[in-house]
């Protein structure tokens, strides 16, 4: 699923709702035992998410992201999978790191380790687009959509080149509803003046104005 919106929609806050609900309903399954509660894992569904940020572009290269989401499959698998185990005592013996090839080729053996594997990446349009990095990390992940089922979430502000990626993908934009905005106001009008807290009137022109000129952010 795509999920555009405009700055300030709260694309981050729903994809952080998103992996949490997905943690929640998937690795924190309670079980009632001896009057005590007990947390029992699937092991069998793999979650992992990318955070893009124009702030840290420089950590945030196509191998850093690649090597997030393998670290993040990865450690859920106990023992550690044999392909993981075997890149690293390649290189680092020899202190090398591995290729974009080599990488690839052990993400998508990880995740058909699992019967189901979610990736979640919020703010795409904050992904560098220098040496085709966005571009390149969207292929990667599509390739490994089609080769193991993995079920995609994404956001990003309205960028063409973006939205073209995700064509026939279904696309759900995300946007403060008027109701949403009106009930947030509702709740912080005891915070301003007497004058305002005196009068419904007035309460109510202030929450229609800036609802009016928020515009879904």
């Amino acid at each position: 699923m795509f999920c555009p919106g405009i700055p300030g929609a709260g694309k981050t806050i729903i994809a952080s709702i998103v992996v949490e609900h997905l943690w929640t309903d998937f690795q924190q399954k309670s079980t009632k035992k001896a009057e005590k509660d007990f947390i029992k894992k699937d092991s069998s569904i793999g979650i992992a998410y990318l955070y893009c940020s124009f702030q840290r572009q420089h950590e945030q290269k196509l191998g850093d992201l690649l090597a997030s989401l393998l670290k993040q499959l990865s450690q859920e698998r106990s023992p550690l999978p044999h392909v993981v185990e075997a890149l690293y005592k390649h290189h680092n013996g020899k202190r090398t790191k591995p290729t974009f090839d080599e990488m690839s080729a052990t993400l998508q053996s990880v995740a058909t380790m699992y019967s189901r594997v979610f990736i979640v990446v919020d703010a795409l349009d904050e992904c560098q687009v220098s040496d085709k990095c966005r571009a390149r990390l969207l292929s990667e992940i599509f390739n490994l959509q089609a080769k193991t089922g993995a079920n995609l979430f994404a956001t990003s502000r309205f960028i063409q080149e973006i939205i073209e990626e995700f064509k026939g993908c279904p696309s759900l934009e995300i946007r403060a509803s008027d109701g949403d905005v009106m009930r947030y106001l509702d709740s912080h009008m005891s915070q301003l003046q007497p004058c305002v807290i005196k009068s419904s009137d007035l309460q109510e022109m202030i929450k229609a104005k800036i609802t009016k000129a928020v515009d879904g952010m």
